[in-house]
């Protein structure tokens, strides 16, 4: 069991990087208005400890470095909201994709938009609950699920429909797996604290408006029947991230579509985890010498 409440990665104003519980100010709910947390110190997978030491935080990063992600695994048309505005049946089987782990990036971060995604529009944004598997997962059974996730986050997958739908040779990961892809944060909240991860209010802005805005309640496989329905003769390990789909209110699903432009802010929110900020970024082409 996890012994932190909100655990977080941050740039400490010291100029080193913790793991740490975030300290919320009073009547504050969103760990991406943190200015404190008390430093963590062993496995956050295992043995840990959390410390009185406080620190003051400069910047929120990823809430997992890198080298300890196993996978990031996504699932596709996971609500029945947003399978309807694609127009698309309900799946009987989860739709599983995996995003490579350069895909993740901080609550914070820049999203950027390499040259080739740039080509045709297509870019849109997905909010979505993000589940994280705490230890060796295999054939668990839904009802046992939970206790094998460290906590809950949330996360954008970003996606590009051109390069995901037409040009991916029948496969979506070419629209979705770019680098930065993934924003993620602006922390990973325990099921101690968040409780039963369904139900809850879920929604993306783009520049202050309101385009998704949903709850969990209507996952088609929720998260306990997801990471029952993954690990079925896979092992899931310590680290392993799932995002667990979107709700409807994709630029794709609208008439004319809203994709994602240049300098656009997106903020990806989860009741009782917080708002990731993130920026839309064109990648420049390299002047030619």
């Amino acid at each position: 069991m996890p012994t932190f409440s909100r655990l977080v990665r941050f740039l400490a104003k010291d100029g080193k990087t913790y793991y740490g519980d975030a300290i919320l100010p009073k009547g504050v709910n969103d760990i991406a208005k943190i200015t404190q947390a008390r430093i963590i110190k062993g496995d956050i997978f295992g043995k840990h400890d959390v410390t009185d030491q406080v620190a003051e935080v400069k910047t929120l990063l990823a809430p997992l470095d890198n080298k300890d992600v196993g996978s990031v695994r996504c699932l596709g048309l996971n609500y029945a909201k947003h399978a309807k505005e694609a127009n698309m049946t309900l799946p009987s089987y989860p739709i599983l994709f995996h995003k490579p782990p350069t895909a993740l990036t901080g609550p914070l971060s820049p999203i950027p938009v390499p040259l080739p995604a740039q080509e045709v529009p297509g870019l849109d944004y997905e909010c979505e609950l993000v589940a994280i598997i705490s230890k060796p997962t295999l054939d668990v059974s839904p009802a046992e699920a939970l206790s094998h996730v460290l906590g809950y986050s949330v996360g954008n997958d970003v996606s590009h429909r051109e390069w995901q739908l037409k040009r991916g040779g029948g496969q979506w990961a070419l629209g979705k797996c770019f680098d930065g892809w993934a924003p993620w944060g602006p922390g990973i909240v325990s099921g101690e604290v968040l409780g039963d991860p369904t139900g809850l209010r879920i929604s993306t802005r783009v520049n202050g408006e309101l385009r998704q805005q949903g709850e969990t309640g209507d996952l088609i496989f929720g998260v306990a029947e997801t990471v029952s329905k993954l690990s079925r003769g896979t092992t899931l390990m310590p680290g392993d991230v799932i995002f667990t789909g979107t709700p409807e209110g994709v630029a794709m699903g609208m008439n004319p579509p809203k994709w994602l432009k240049d300098g656009d802010v997106v903020e990806v929110s989860l009741e009782g985890v917080g708002t990731c900020r993130n920026r839309v970024e064109f990648v420049k082409e390299k002047a030619k010498l």
